[in-house]
């Protein structure tokens, strides 16, 4: 029925943690592939609500009742899960296998012609490019990504084609289960410190997974960042006949792929000249906006073009494509302010955010509504937060989201006084309802209001635009 040997035999999957971008992805193509697939999660999350419109079932909470109830023969469990959850722990006991989204998902990839996209940011955004450009070009792909695509209204989709397009994550180690026929990395940098405690380590993983990407095939690279130009030099000196099969991207001509003549457009979108092994083959004009996006969009460009999609169909594509949930997303706008949320949780990916507003609304103050995410994360980068929140007019910074973490020493105050210190105006607010209260009194005609950050930041800006609507 799916052609995945590794679930032969296998009717019902239950799927532990099931309302995170990533489960909810996984959940899609199982229940598309013909599985029958429930789930449970903590919260109701708005993946929870689009999967049960879709017909699937998800409790609340987790219990070991549910393996009782739904008599699954496969438990799935998130890398939030801890592998000696009471629910997995019932299934083991019950002689029913568990296994972690990552394999899973890696099992239905390795058995199509895989376009793995990998990388500390830009993932969700360069991934959904391709995803889009490869439907548009009538290839039906199979899609699993780590947002909701907004052109297609799903994070997943199981295609009738034989591509299949993931987003792969870093974050618990799990890419190195995937073998991509095509291998994108958008950047290698040092992020999840909870699993990754030093950089080295993080560029040791990317490693490890281009080399078990399948042989003889393209590894194109955005090869901008420091980490990038040492994952291609440790791939070269490992072995030299790679290099045939490395494909740069970057700023220029001297990359294989490479973007010039940029123009940031007021209100949104990016303009730019394509340039392929020096020379100009086209002209890009997209909707969604940053430097950084021109850098996804090159990536795009090339891991489309390696399956034989024409440039021009390519361009086509990325002109019409609208970006993905909570990633530079215009949440609304009232008579004061217009209101933005992004997912940027990470030092570069809080520069890149504000640089893209920046040349969105170069005139216009920017009031930033910022969640640290993670306290590990924040120990260890809350330095380098606090300098790139300072391209803000005003930040009022949230308290840690924990995503289940132990609180520890540090905390957003830590970020506070060093912005303070360095003359730039912020807030510390106790809980959303200050942030709120403040934004009443703060925000004034012709603001851009941004929220940012992992957690439930990207629900204030719906509520304060329900509190202030247009008059």
């Amino acid at each position: 029925m799916h052609g995945i040997r590794e679930l032969e035999g296998i009717e019902r999957i239950h799927l532990v943690g099931i309302g995170g971008a990533g489960m909810s992805a996984l959940a899609l193509l199982l229940s598309e592939a013909g599985f029958d697939v429930s789930g449970c999660d903590l919260s109701r999350t708005e993946y929870v609500t689009m999967l049960e419109e879709r017909g699937l079932e998800c409790a609340p909470g987790h219990s070991p009742s549910h393996i009782e109830r739904f008599l699954p023969q496969l438990v799935v469990y998130s890398s939030a899960v801890n592998s000696g959850h009471e629910e997995l722990a019932a299934a083991r006991k019950a002689g029913i296998k568990t296994e972690g989204r990552g394999r899973v998902l890696s099992w239905m990839f390795n058995a199509h012609r895989g376009i793995g996209v990998a990388g500390a940011h830009g993932k969700s955004t360069t991934s959904s490019m391709i995803g889009l450009i490869l439907d548009r070009a009538g290839r039906a792909p199979t899609l699993a990504v780590g947002a909701e695509i907004c052109d297609l209204g799903v994070n997943a989709r199981h295609g009738k084609g034989d591509l299949f397009v993931a987003e792969i994550d870093e974050s618990d180690g799990s890419f190195e289960f995937f073998s991509p026929a095509v291998t994108a990395i958008t950047n290698v940098d040092w992020d999840h410190v909870n699993y990754f405690h030093t950089k080295q380590a993080v560029l040791d993983a990317f490693i490890r997974f281009v080399r078990g990407r399948a042989p003889r095939t393209p590894l194109i690279v955005c090869a901008e960042d420091e980490g990038s130009q040492s994952l291609i030099a440790a791939v070269k000196d490992a072995n030299p006949e790679e290099a045939a099969h490395i494909v740069t991207c970057g700023w220029g001509k001297s990359w294989n792929w490479g973007a010039f003549d940029v123009v940031h457009k007021k209100g949104g979108g990016v303009a730019f000249s394509v340039a392929v092994d020096g020379k100009e083959r086209g002209r890009a004009e997209l909707l969604v906006s940053g430097d950084h996006n021109v850098m996804n969009a090159l990536v795009a460009c090339a891991a489309a073009t390696s399956v034989d999609v024409p440039l021009e169909s390519i361009l086509q594509t990325l002109s019409e494509f609208r970006g993905v949930r909570h990633r530079l997303q215009k949440v609304g706008q009232n008579h004061l302010v217009d209101v933005i949320d992004d997912y940027g949780h990470h030092p570069a990916e809080i520069a890149a955010t504000l640089s893209a507003m920046r040349g969105m609304y170069p005139d216009r103050r920017l009031v930033v509504v910022f969640q640290p995410h993670r306290y590990t994360r924040t120990s260890a980068f809350y330095r380098q937060i606090a300098s790139s929140l300072a391209a803000a007019d005003v930040t009022l910074l949230l308290p840690v989201y924990s995503a289940g973490e132990a609180p520890t020493d540090v905390s957003s105050r830590d970020i506070f006084e060093i912005m303070l210190k360095d003359g730039c105006r912020c807030l510390l607010c106790g809980d959303e309802e200050d942030v709120l209260s403040q934004l009443t009194t703060l925000l004034r005609g012709q603001d851009v209001l941004l929220t940012l950050g992992a957690g439930s930041v990207s629900r204030l800006g719906g509520a304060y635009l329900e509190a202030h609507p247009e008059t």
